[in-house]
């Protein structure tokens, strides 16, 4: 039986219902942490959506539930593709990789490295499992590359050697590369300069003008004013609220 369910187009592309993630931590004696309670939201397509919250307050946590890196312990995580609507939360491991292979970017705060694979490689590896043709492939990486200012003479290192903020710039690139539906994002600015912000933030906005929609973490209260629809504000593994940018007081999306 298909895991897809079909949809009207008037769905959000993703709705979160009743989600809730708790922690068995085995080292201190199987006590259990709340991760995520009670959380709902939805979001539009083609929207960018900001998650933002003290740290502790279940961000990380939210986006690796909606990558099914982490397995949620009950609610729903509703995705409307082209084939239907699919329950990221309890859906096979096989429709979890088919999505993330075909649909759902992810980046995290940090890279992780392939060994001995250059910079330009680790953004093509993506478009090339994908389908596209090598070149194609190498050609679009160094596009990104150089739109994230990474300078040309690194591109065929390798990012075990590269700073934070240079790392940073090969996993958005290695996220935003093949284009996806939906774009989740952990943070994926936190390291960069000033002036490569600003050019990861003018990517970000291509994309959203493309249809791509996202969900992204952020501390940075430049960035969520310059491309965020709406904010989710997440406080001890709860929702507190949820509304357009313009209805938060600066100090909430610091």
């Amino acid at each position: 039986m298909s895991e897809f369910e079909s949809a009207p187009a008037s769905t959000p592309l993703l709705a979160v219902e009743n989600l809730h993630k708790t922690f068995d931590m085995h080292a201190l004696g199987d006590k259990r942490v709340v991760g995520l309670e009670d959380v709902s939201f939805a979001v539009e397509r083609g929207e960018f959506l900001a998650v933002v919250g003290e740290s502790g307050s279940g961000k990380s946590s939210l986006l690796k539930c909606l990558y099914r890196t982490y397995e949620p312990s009950s609610g729903r995580v509703l995705y409307a593709g082209p084939d239907g609507t699919v329950d990221l939360a309890s859906c096979d491991d096989r429709t979890v990789i088919d999505l993330r292979t075909k649909a759902i970017g992810y980046t995290s705060q940090f890279l992780d490295e392939i060994p001995r694979v250059p910079a330009v490689d680790v953004v093509a590896r993506p478009l090339h499992e994908g389908g596209m043709a090598v070149d194609a492939a190498r050609e679009r990486a160094e596009m990104l590359l150089s739109r994230l200012r990474l300078p040309e003479a690194l591109w065929e290192a390798y990012p075990a050697t590269f700073s934070g903020g240079e790392r940073q710039r090969v996993n958005l690139a290695q996220a935003i590369a093949p284009k996806p539906r939906l774009l989740l994002l952990d943070e994926p600015t936190s390291a960069l300069d000033p002036e490569t912000r600003a050019a990861a933030i003018d990517l970000l906005r291509e994309f959203l003008d493309d249809g791509t929609t996202i969900v992204g973490v952020f501390h940075n209260r430049d960035v969520v004013e310059a491309v965020a629809d709406r904010v989710v504000v997440l406080e001890d593994a709860r929702v507190r609220e949820i509304g357009p940018v313009e209805a938060f007081d600066r100090e909430v999306i610091a």
